[in-house]
Protein backbone atom coordinates (compact mmCIF):
# COMPACT_ATOMS: atom_id res chain seq x y z
CA UNK A 1 0.00 0.00 0.00
CA UNK A 2 1.17 3.96 -0.61
CA UNK A 3 2.09 6.17 1.81
CA UNK A 4 1.75 8.83 -0.42
CA UNK A 5 0.04 11.79 0.91
CA UNK A 6 -3.07 12.87 -1.07
CA UNK A 7 -5.58 16.11 -0.67
CA UNK A 8 -8.89 14.56 0.72
CA UNK A 9 -11.38 17.49 -0.19
CA UNK A 10 -13.67 16.33 2.60
CA UNK A 11 -10.84 17.29 5.26
CA UNK A 12 -10.17 21.13 6.26
CA UNK A 13 -6.91 22.04 5.10
CA UNK A 14 -4.24 24.46 7.25
CA UNK A 15 -1.97 26.05 4.79
CA UNK A 16 1.38 27.83 6.82
CA UNK A 17 0.96 31.22 4.59
CA UNK A 18 4.26 33.93 5.18
CA UNK A 19 4.33 37.72 5.92
CA UNK A 20 4.23 38.01 1.78
CA UNK A 21 0.78 36.87 2.03
CA UNK A 22 -0.47 35.20 -1.48
CA UNK A 23 3.41 35.51 -2.94
CA UNK A 24 4.28 33.06 -0.16
CA UNK A 25 1.74 30.23 -1.70
CA UNK A 26 1.90 27.96 -4.57
CA UNK A 27 -0.75 28.46 -7.40
CA UNK A 28 -2.37 25.25 -5.92
CA UNK A 29 -2.85 26.57 -2.54
CA UNK A 30 -4.10 29.28 -3.72
CA UNK A 31 -7.07 27.61 -6.01
CA UNK A 32 -8.05 25.51 -3.09
CA UNK A 33 -8.55 28.50 -0.90
CA UNK A 34 -10.53 30.36 -3.95
CA UNK A 35 -12.58 27.32 -3.93
CA UNK A 36 -13.30 27.14 -0.58
CA UNK A 37 -15.99 28.09 1.27
CA UNK A 38 -14.93 29.08 4.39
CA UNK A 39 -11.73 30.58 5.10
CA UNK A 40 -10.33 31.12 8.82
CA UNK A 41 -7.18 32.50 10.10
CA UNK A 42 -6.30 35.61 12.28
CA UNK A 43 -7.06 38.90 11.42
CA UNK A 44 -3.83 39.16 9.43
CA UNK A 45 -3.88 36.21 7.45
CA UNK A 46 -7.62 36.91 6.06
CA UNK A 47 -6.10 40.73 5.08
CA UNK A 48 -4.01 39.02 2.07
CA UNK A 49 -7.83 37.97 0.66
CA UNK A 50 -9.76 41.05 -0.22
CA UNK A 51 -12.13 39.82 -2.26
CA UNK A 52 -12.75 36.23 -0.56
CA UNK A 53 -16.15 35.30 -2.15
CA UNK A 54 -16.77 33.05 1.07
CA UNK A 55 -17.34 33.06 5.26
CA UNK A 56 -14.32 34.40 6.73
CA UNK A 57 -14.03 33.47 10.52
CA UNK A 58 -11.17 34.91 12.66
CA UNK A 59 -9.23 33.48 14.95
CA UNK A 60 -9.21 34.73 18.19
CA UNK A 61 -9.82 34.09 21.55
CA UNK A 62 -10.84 30.61 22.39
CA UNK A 63 -9.82 27.88 20.10
CA UNK A 64 -12.40 25.99 21.59
CA UNK A 65 -15.29 27.99 19.91
CA UNK A 66 -13.54 27.47 17.03
CA UNK A 67 -13.49 23.76 17.08
CA UNK A 68 -16.89 23.81 17.41
CA UNK A 69 -17.88 26.25 14.07
CA UNK A 70 -15.28 23.89 12.10
CA UNK A 71 -16.79 20.85 12.95
CA UNK A 72 -20.69 22.13 12.36
CA UNK A 73 -18.91 23.58 8.99
CA UNK A 74 -17.14 20.24 7.87
CA UNK A 75 -21.28 18.73 8.71
CA UNK A 76 -22.54 20.70 6.53
CA UNK A 77 -20.52 19.33 3.82
CA UNK A 78 -18.07 22.87 3.52
CA UNK A 79 -15.06 23.08 2.27
CA UNK A 80 -12.62 24.56 4.66
CA UNK A 81 -9.25 26.19 4.12
CA UNK A 82 -7.27 27.62 8.05
CA UNK A 83 -4.37 30.18 7.40
CA UNK A 84 -1.06 29.53 9.89
CA UNK A 85 1.52 31.97 10.02
CA UNK A 86 4.77 29.49 8.57
CA UNK A 87 4.46 26.16 9.91
CA UNK A 88 1.81 24.84 11.60
CA UNK A 89 2.95 22.12 13.70
CA UNK A 90 5.94 24.64 15.10
CA UNK A 91 4.22 26.93 18.11
CA UNK A 92 1.44 27.22 16.04
CA UNK A 93 -2.52 26.00 16.14
CA UNK A 94 -1.66 22.84 13.29
CA UNK A 95 -0.82 20.96 16.50
CA UNK A 96 -3.97 21.47 18.98
CA UNK A 97 -6.46 20.79 15.68
CA UNK A 98 -4.93 18.28 14.52
CA UNK A 99 -5.78 16.65 17.75
CA UNK A 100 -9.32 17.88 17.47
CA UNK A 101 -10.59 17.13 14.77
CA UNK A 102 -9.30 15.45 11.38
CA UNK A 103 -7.07 17.79 8.79
CA UNK A 104 -4.49 18.18 6.22
CA UNK A 105 -1.81 20.47 6.83
CA UNK A 106 0.28 22.15 4.27
CA UNK A 107 3.72 23.86 6.33
CA UNK A 108 5.45 26.73 4.87
CA UNK A 109 8.27 27.96 5.86
CA UNK A 110 8.34 29.22 9.58
CA UNK A 111 9.95 32.26 11.32
CA UNK A 112 12.92 30.28 12.74
CA UNK A 113 14.00 28.86 9.53
CA UNK A 114 14.09 32.35 7.63
CA UNK A 115 15.79 34.04 10.15
CA UNK A 116 18.76 31.60 10.32
CA UNK A 117 18.55 31.44 6.37
CA UNK A 118 19.44 35.46 6.76
CA UNK A 119 22.08 34.77 9.32
CA UNK A 120 23.79 32.18 6.73
CA UNK A 121 23.94 29.39 9.70
CA UNK A 122 22.26 26.26 10.55
CA UNK A 123 19.76 25.69 13.19
CA UNK A 124 19.38 21.83 13.96
CA UNK A 125 21.40 22.82 17.26
CA UNK A 126 19.77 25.15 17.80
CA UNK A 127 17.76 25.49 21.27
CA UNK A 128 14.48 26.83 20.40
CA UNK A 129 11.96 28.84 22.74
CA UNK A 130 8.93 30.34 22.36
CA UNK A 131 8.22 33.43 24.45
CA UNK A 132 5.09 34.44 22.58
CA UNK A 133 2.33 34.75 24.78
CA UNK A 134 4.47 33.04 27.68
CA UNK A 135 6.32 34.63 30.76
CA UNK A 136 10.34 35.24 30.52
CA UNK A 137 10.57 33.85 33.63
CA UNK A 138 13.07 30.99 33.63
CA UNK A 139 14.65 31.57 30.62
CA UNK A 140 18.29 32.20 31.90
CA UNK A 141 18.43 28.05 32.91
CA UNK A 142 16.60 27.20 30.22
CA UNK A 143 19.26 28.39 27.54
CA UNK A 144 22.62 28.67 29.83
CA UNK A 145 25.53 26.94 28.03
CA UNK A 146 23.37 26.69 24.82
CA UNK A 147 25.25 27.86 21.69
CA UNK A 148 22.91 29.00 19.78
CA UNK A 149 19.22 30.04 20.39
CA UNK A 150 16.00 31.05 18.40
CA UNK A 151 13.46 33.29 20.42
CA UNK A 152 10.49 33.57 19.52
CA UNK A 153 9.21 36.87 20.78
CA UNK A 154 5.81 39.17 21.66
CA UNK A 155 4.99 42.68 22.53
CA UNK A 156 5.81 42.27 26.30
CA UNK A 157 9.04 40.06 25.35
CA UNK A 158 10.59 42.14 23.12
CA UNK A 159 14.40 42.57 21.59
CA UNK A 160 15.01 45.30 24.43
CA UNK A 161 13.26 43.83 26.99
CA UNK A 162 15.18 40.37 26.30
CA UNK A 163 18.39 41.85 26.21
CA UNK A 164 18.18 43.36 30.00
CA UNK A 165 17.04 40.28 30.81
CA UNK A 166 20.14 38.46 30.09
CA UNK A 167 22.18 41.10 30.68
CA UNK A 168 20.35 41.02 34.49
CA UNK A 169 22.52 37.11 34.47
CA UNK A 170 25.24 37.89 33.38
CA UNK A 171 25.00 36.50 30.23
CA UNK A 172 27.02 39.08 28.15
CA UNK A 173 28.56 35.82 25.86
CA UNK A 174 25.29 36.57 23.33
CA UNK A 175 25.04 38.58 20.06
CA UNK A 176 21.85 39.13 18.77
CA UNK A 177 20.32 38.92 15.18
CA UNK A 178 16.99 40.70 15.04
CA UNK A 179 15.04 39.25 12.46
CA UNK A 180 11.39 41.15 11.37
CA UNK A 181 8.24 41.25 8.91
CA UNK A 182 10.51 38.34 7.63
CA UNK A 183 9.51 38.03 3.93
CA UNK A 184 6.82 41.06 4.29
CA UNK A 185 7.11 44.47 3.54
CA UNK A 186 9.72 46.16 5.63
CA UNK A 187 12.07 43.41 6.59
CA UNK A 188 14.79 44.64 8.19
CA UNK A 189 17.41 42.43 10.19
CA UNK A 190 20.72 42.88 11.72
CA UNK A 191 23.36 42.06 14.32
CA UNK A 192 22.81 43.63 18.03
CA UNK A 193 25.83 43.88 21.20
CA UNK A 194 23.10 43.36 24.14
CA UNK A 195 23.78 46.73 25.91
CA UNK A 196 23.43 48.52 22.10
CA UNK A 197 20.34 46.14 22.10
CA UNK A 198 19.14 47.05 25.53
CA UNK A 199 19.50 50.43 25.65
CA UNK A 200 16.86 50.94 22.81
CA UNK A 201 13.41 51.97 23.32
CA UNK A 202 10.53 48.80 23.15
CA UNK A 203 9.03 50.00 20.66
CA UNK A 204 11.66 50.85 17.76
CA UNK A 205 11.55 47.11 16.23
CA UNK A 206 8.51 45.44 14.86
CA UNK A 207 6.04 43.53 16.61
CA UNK A 208 6.73 40.47 13.73
CA UNK A 209 10.37 39.62 14.89
CA UNK A 210 12.38 36.69 15.66
CA UNK A 211 15.76 37.00 17.37
CA UNK A 212 18.60 34.85 17.38
CA UNK A 213 21.48 34.62 20.12
CA UNK A 214 24.78 33.28 18.89
CA UNK A 215 27.99 32.44 21.44
CA UNK A 216 30.91 35.06 20.68
CA UNK A 217 33.75 32.39 20.13
CA UNK A 218 36.30 33.97 22.49
CA UNK A 219 33.42 34.11 24.96
CA UNK A 220 34.17 33.05 28.26
CA UNK A 221 31.52 31.13 30.18
CA UNK A 222 31.01 29.82 33.24
CA UNK A 223 30.19 26.60 33.73
CA UNK A 224 29.22 24.77 36.84
CA UNK A 225 28.34 20.55 37.05
CA UNK A 226 26.32 19.63 40.24
CA UNK A 227 27.55 20.28 43.44
CA UNK A 228 28.40 23.71 42.81
CA UNK A 229 31.17 24.75 45.78
CA UNK A 230 29.95 25.82 49.24
CA UNK A 231 32.31 29.22 48.97
CA UNK A 232 30.99 30.48 45.11
CA UNK A 233 27.60 31.05 47.03
CA UNK A 234 27.31 34.71 49.03
CA UNK A 235 26.45 33.75 52.49
CA UNK A 236 25.30 35.42 55.68
CA UNK A 237 28.79 37.78 57.44
CA UNK A 238 30.23 37.12 59.79
CA UNK A 239 27.84 33.64 60.52
CA UNK A 240 29.25 31.75 57.36
CA UNK A 241 27.40 28.23 57.20
CA UNK A 242 23.83 28.59 56.71
CA UNK A 243 24.03 26.90 53.58
CA UNK A 244 23.17 22.78 52.67
CA UNK A 245 26.92 21.72 52.42
CA UNK A 246 27.68 20.76 48.74
CA UNK A 247 28.01 16.65 49.66
CA UNK A 248 24.60 17.15 51.65
CA UNK A 249 22.82 19.27 48.81
CA UNK A 250 23.76 16.88 46.25
CA UNK A 251 22.45 13.52 48.19
CA UNK A 252 19.42 15.58 48.84
CA UNK A 253 18.85 16.40 45.07
CA UNK A 254 19.18 13.44 44.05
CA UNK A 255 16.73 11.80 46.73
CA UNK A 256 14.25 14.82 45.13
CA UNK A 257 14.33 12.26 41.73
CA UNK A 258 13.38 15.82 39.81
CA UNK A 259 12.43 15.95 36.16
CA UNK A 260 13.14 18.22 33.32
CA UNK A 261 9.65 19.68 34.49
CA UNK A 262 9.53 19.45 38.01
CA UNK A 263 7.43 21.87 39.91
CA UNK A 264 9.89 22.58 42.75
CA UNK A 265 9.30 24.03 46.77
CA UNK A 266 12.66 25.14 48.35
CA UNK A 267 11.04 25.96 52.35
CA UNK A 268 13.59 27.53 54.14
CA UNK A 269 15.86 28.50 51.40
CA UNK A 270 18.37 30.78 52.58
CA UNK A 271 21.31 31.16 50.61
CA UNK A 272 18.86 29.77 47.61
CA UNK A 273 21.74 26.76 46.74
CA UNK A 274 19.14 23.71 46.58
CA UNK A 275 16.69 26.18 44.60
CA UNK A 276 19.58 26.81 42.60
CA UNK A 277 20.79 23.91 41.36
CA UNK A 278 17.42 22.62 40.97
CA UNK A 279 16.43 25.25 38.62
CA UNK A 280 19.76 23.85 36.81
CA UNK A 281 18.04 20.50 36.55
CA UNK A 282 14.40 21.06 36.64
CA UNK A 283 15.44 23.57 33.51
CA UNK A 284 11.43 23.29 31.84
CA UNK A 285 10.03 23.51 35.09
CA UNK A 286 9.24 25.97 37.84
CA UNK A 287 11.47 26.22 40.86
CA UNK A 288 9.86 28.67 44.30
CA UNK A 289 11.57 29.30 47.64
CA UNK A 290 10.84 30.98 50.52
CA UNK A 291 12.61 32.48 53.30
CA UNK A 292 11.90 34.24 56.09
CA UNK A 293 14.83 36.27 56.91
CA UNK A 294 15.39 39.08 54.80
CA UNK A 295 19.28 38.94 55.09
CA UNK A 296 19.31 35.74 53.80
CA UNK A 297 16.82 36.40 51.31
CA UNK A 298 19.20 39.22 49.43
CA UNK A 299 22.04 36.70 49.12
CA UNK A 300 19.42 34.05 47.66
CA UNK A 301 18.61 36.37 44.68
CA UNK A 302 22.35 38.00 44.30
CA UNK A 303 23.00 33.99 44.20
CA UNK A 304 20.31 33.38 41.62
CA UNK A 305 21.91 35.84 38.99
CA UNK A 306 25.18 34.56 39.67
CA UNK A 307 24.66 31.18 38.27
CA UNK A 308 22.08 31.70 36.02
CA UNK A 309 18.93 30.31 38.10
CA UNK A 310 15.68 32.32 37.51
CA UNK A 311 13.86 30.96 40.24
CA UNK A 312 11.05 32.61 42.28
CA UNK A 313 12.02 33.88 45.69
CA UNK A 314 9.77 34.99 48.19
CA UNK A 315 10.38 37.03 51.96
CA UNK A 316 7.61 34.72 53.93
CA UNK A 317 7.12 32.20 56.70
CA UNK A 318 5.91 28.58 55.69
CA UNK A 319 3.25 27.62 55.86
CA UNK A 320 1.91 30.58 55.15
CA UNK A 321 3.57 32.02 52.45
CA UNK A 322 3.10 28.71 50.29
CA UNK A 323 -0.35 28.94 49.03
CA UNK A 324 0.20 31.33 46.18
CA UNK A 325 2.36 28.42 44.26
CA UNK A 326 1.63 26.02 42.73
CA UNK A 327 1.43 22.08 43.60
CA UNK A 328 5.01 20.72 43.85
CA UNK A 329 6.24 17.53 42.19
CA UNK A 330 9.16 17.86 44.22
CA UNK A 331 9.63 19.65 48.17
CA UNK A 332 12.87 20.22 50.00
CA UNK A 333 12.70 21.65 53.53
CA UNK A 334 16.05 23.30 54.60
CA UNK A 335 14.53 24.82 58.12
CA UNK A 336 11.05 24.99 59.44
CA UNK A 337 10.68 28.05 61.80
CA UNK A 338 9.02 25.32 64.17
CA UNK A 339 6.18 24.94 62.78
CA UNK A 340 7.18 21.06 61.52
CA UNK A 341 3.35 19.43 62.03
CA UNK A 342 1.33 22.14 59.77
CA UNK A 343 4.36 22.43 57.35
CA UNK A 344 4.43 18.79 56.47
CA UNK A 345 0.60 18.64 56.22
CA UNK A 346 0.22 21.01 54.16
CA UNK A 347 3.68 19.37 51.92
CA UNK A 348 1.88 16.17 52.15
CA UNK A 349 -1.76 17.30 51.16
CA UNK A 350 -0.46 19.70 48.24
CA UNK A 351 2.21 17.35 46.41
CA UNK A 352 1.52 16.12 43.31
CA UNK A 353 1.23 12.17 42.94
CA UNK A 354 4.74 10.54 42.75
CA UNK A 355 6.39 13.47 44.16
CA UNK A 356 9.07 13.61 46.72
CA UNK A 357 9.67 15.60 49.96
CA UNK A 358 13.16 15.64 51.35
CA UNK A 359 14.12 17.09 54.82
CA UNK A 360 17.21 17.56 56.21
CA UNK A 361 17.08 17.73 59.91
CA UNK A 362 20.48 18.13 62.26
CA UNK A 363 18.76 16.82 65.00
CA UNK A 364 17.49 13.69 66.79
CA UNK A 365 14.11 15.76 68.23
CA UNK A 366 13.62 17.00 64.76
CA UNK A 367 13.94 13.85 63.19
CA UNK A 368 11.71 12.38 65.40
CA UNK A 369 9.05 14.94 65.22
CA UNK A 370 9.20 14.62 61.24
CA UNK A 371 9.39 11.08 60.75
CA UNK A 372 6.27 10.75 62.71
CA UNK A 373 4.31 13.25 61.50
CA UNK A 374 5.51 12.15 57.58
CA UNK A 375 3.61 8.87 58.75
CA UNK A 376 0.28 9.97 60.04
CA UNK A 377 0.22 12.00 56.83
CA UNK A 378 0.42 8.45 55.51
CA UNK A 379 3.63 8.31 53.50
CA UNK A 380 6.91 6.36 53.78
CA UNK A 381 9.90 7.35 54.47
CA UNK A 382 13.67 6.33 54.33
CA UNK A 383 16.23 7.76 56.06
CA UNK A 384 20.17 8.99 54.86
CA UNK A 385 22.55 10.03 58.17
CA UNK A 386 25.35 12.16 56.18
CA UNK A 387 28.71 12.11 58.44
CA UNK A 388 30.90 14.36 56.10
CA UNK A 389 34.48 14.75 56.34
CA UNK A 390 36.43 16.91 54.65
CA UNK A 391 39.93 17.21 54.45
CA UNK A 392 42.56 19.79 55.64
CA UNK A 393 45.85 20.74 55.35
CA UNK A 394 48.19 21.01 58.34
CA UNK A 395 51.53 21.53 58.02
CA UNK A 396 52.87 19.30 55.26
CA UNK A 397 50.11 16.64 56.16
CA UNK A 398 46.20 16.57 55.90
CA UNK A 399 43.83 15.83 58.56
CA UNK A 400 40.14 15.61 58.29
CA UNK A 401 37.43 17.68 59.63
CA UNK A 402 33.79 16.70 59.90
CA UNK A 403 30.87 18.63 59.08
CA UNK A 404 27.96 18.50 61.38
CA UNK A 405 26.08 15.25 61.10
CA UNK A 406 22.59 15.39 58.82
CA UNK A 407 19.63 13.46 58.56
CA UNK A 408 18.52 13.15 54.71
CA UNK A 409 14.66 12.38 55.57
CA UNK A 410 12.87 11.31 52.17
CA UNK A 411 9.25 10.86 52.21
CA UNK A 412 6.39 9.30 49.52
CA UNK A 413 3.16 8.00 48.97
CA UNK A 414 3.37 4.70 50.28
CA UNK A 415 1.47 2.06 48.29
CA UNK A 416 -1.65 1.54 50.69
CA UNK A 417 -2.36 5.52 50.45
CA UNK A 418 -1.90 5.64 46.82
CA UNK A 419 -4.30 3.05 46.11
CA UNK A 420 -6.59 4.56 48.47
CA UNK A 421 -6.70 8.29 46.81
CA UNK A 422 -6.90 6.86 43.18
CA UNK A 423 -10.85 6.55 43.08
CA UNK A 424 -10.68 10.57 44.08
CA UNK A 425 -8.65 11.15 41.34
CA UNK A 426 -10.27 9.26 38.63
CA UNK A 427 -13.39 11.05 39.78
CA UNK A 428 -12.09 14.87 39.67
CA UNK A 429 -10.61 13.95 35.66
CA UNK A 430 -13.61 12.97 35.01
CA UNK A 431 -15.47 15.78 36.55
CA UNK A 432 -13.47 17.97 33.81
CA UNK A 433 -10.73 19.01 36.23
CA UNK A 434 -6.91 18.47 35.63
CA UNK A 435 -5.96 14.83 36.90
Amino acid sequence: MSNRHTSDSSKPKIIGIGDNGRDSLPSTYIEWIEQSDVLVGGERQLQYFPDYSGRKIVIKGSLTDIVSELKQETEQGRRIVILASGDPLFFGIGGYLSSKIQVDIYPGLSSVQLAFARTGDSWQDAEVVSLHGRSIKGLAQRIDGARKVALLTDGNNNPPVIARYLLSFGMTEYRAFVAENLDGEGERTGWFELQELADMAVDYFSSLNVVILKRKADAAVPQYSLGINDELFAQRKPDKGLITKKEVRVVSLAQLSLQPNSVVWDIGTCTGSVAIEAARIARQGEVYAIEKNEADLQNCLENMHRFRADITAVQGRAPEGLAAFPDPNAIFIGGSGGEMKELLHVCCTRLQPGGRIVLNAATIENLYEANRTIAEEGFATNITLAQISRSKPILDMTRFEGLNPVYIITAHRNDVTAQREQPDKQRTAKGGHPA
